[in-house]
């Protein structure tokens, strides 16, 4: 059992992340253009239009919530004076909507590419490994937060996020994630196997966001009605 602990632990982390990498990279250098998400807009957009947002934004505020939970020490947040019951309630209210935001957007983005016929021939054979991944991944993250939160019997800061820092310092500390329970060490490895997934999947179209928008200036268009008030076109 010890061996098993240290390579789920301790070496598998650094194995997915040597894979992320060097699949992205190679993803980037060998298909360019195929950084998209195959998206299925044309196919069907009336579900795509109400399910799209709610997952993703609920998946940024999971992210958001994740990369606090994770990098933000506890004595941190005592220094601050952040009390114990106000960050479990935060965690709860924030992160228990998030989750169900983002839970109720794949359960019906994956209704719509199984019942829509048109949207269901689009699909690629990654699909069919990712979103059972994705889902049980965000699944077991909501159990994990809803339950963790009203029951206060764990407190993953001073177990999973002292594991998750400790690889930053190439000294994983493997009896920390060893020690937690059940539900957040398969959060944990569904969360590790999706980022071994991502290079190879739709997931990678995230590198290609078009962030540039946000500050380019804005384009002027002119309707034809007011060329015509002043002559013409020249």
């Amino acid at each position: 059992m010890r061996h098993l602990q240290i390579a789920l632990w301790g070496v598998l982390p650094y194995l997915v992340l040597v894979l992320f990498v060097a699949g992205s990279a190679w993803r980037y250098h060998y298909d360019r253009f195929g950084l998209t998400t195959r998206s299925s807009q044309l196919h069907e957009s009336r579900l795509l239009r109400v399910a799209g947002p709610l997952f993703h934004y609920g998946l940024l505020f999971v992210i958001a919530g994740h990369v606090i939970g994770l990098l933000v020490p506890e004595r941190l947040t005592e220094n601050m004076h952040i009390t114990e019951s106000f960050y479990r309630a935060n965690a709860l209210i924030v992160g228990g909507l998030a989750g169900i935001a983002a839970v109720a957007g794949l359960t019906v983005l994956l209704w719509r590419r199984l019942r829509v016929r048109a949207v269901r021939l689009a699909s690629v054979r990654s699909d069919r490994l990712t979103y059972p991944v994705l889902a049980v991944a965000l699944l077991a993250g909501l159990a994990a937060t809803l339950l963790g939160s009203t029951t206060g019997t764990y407190d993953y800061r001073l177990g999973v996020s002292v594991w998750f820092r400790s690889l930053f310092e190439l000294e994983p500390d493997v009896p920390a994630m060893a020690g937690a329970p059940l539900l957040f060490q398969v959060h944990t490895l569904f969360g590790m196997a999706l980022f071994a997934l991502w290079p190879f999947s739709r997931l990678v179209h995230a590198f290609a966001v078009p962030l540039g928008y946000l500050a380019r200036p804005y384009v002027v268009y002119r309707s034809r009605s007011t060329f015509a008030g002043r002559g013409g076109t020249r």
